[in-house]
């Protein structure tokens, strides 16, 4: 593989599997309702953190995921209701934000190594929501948001760890890399990055 081809890779936290079947009922409900195939061909669960690079780094990535993981505590993450980002996505709130965003900026000290060009710029998570269905057409937003708003939704999970999946350039679907558990043990020391180690 050349240096300058790039995976996609995603950083998730999903729900257990019973709440994961009641969302995925859900997703397969507003396909149905709004003819949308996105909703029911994504599965449950939380971005973390996007972010393009060649594999050969990946490695080198990976180790770093690994101490954040190491210091991090479970995550308790509360579900309720619905919410939309007009005009494209309805999703379920997630109402214990605090948590997820410590965790996202924990994953910022990862930021200098996943700098691999200036168009693939890593998302990192700010509003910590469950999509349902995203990338709409303006009839089908206007449609779903009005149901939604008055639909009810309670779930509650502990995130134990965070996923790594990864895509490749021509596929169509993310494909596990690692899984990254919460163990909770305290580091003295900040995470030092250094692209030259």
């Amino acid at each position: 593989m050349l240096f300058n081809q790039a995976a996609e890779y995603i950083m998730i936290v999903a729900p257990h599997q019973n709440l994961y079947e009641i969302i995925m009922d859900e997703k397969h409900d507003f396909t149905y309702k709004f003819n949308c195939k996105i909703a029911s061909s994504t599965k449950p669960h939380i971005t973390l953190l996007k972010f393009s690079q060649p594999e050969i780094v990946e490695d080198r990535v990976i180790k770093y995921f690994q101490q954040i993981a190491r210091a991090q505590p479970h995550i308790e993450v509360n579900l309720k209701d619905y919410g939309s980002f007009p005009s494209h996505t309805i999703y379920i709130n997630v109402t214990s934000k605090a948590p997820l965003l410590h965790l996202s900026k924990s994953l910022r000290k990862v930021r200098p190594l996943l700098k691999f060009r200036s168009e693939f710029r890593p998302f990192f998570l700010t509003e910590p929501h469950l999509t349902i269905a995203r990338r709409l057409e303006p009839w089908q937003f206007e449609k779903a948001s009005l149901e939604y708003k008055n639909m009810k939704f309670t779930g509650h999970f502990v995130a134990n760890k965070m996923t790594l999946l990864k895509r490749r350039n021509g596929d169509e679907s993310y494909q596990h890399v690692q899984d990254f558990e919460f163990l909770n043990i305290p580091t003295k020391e900040a995470i030092q990055i250094c692209l030259f180690d």
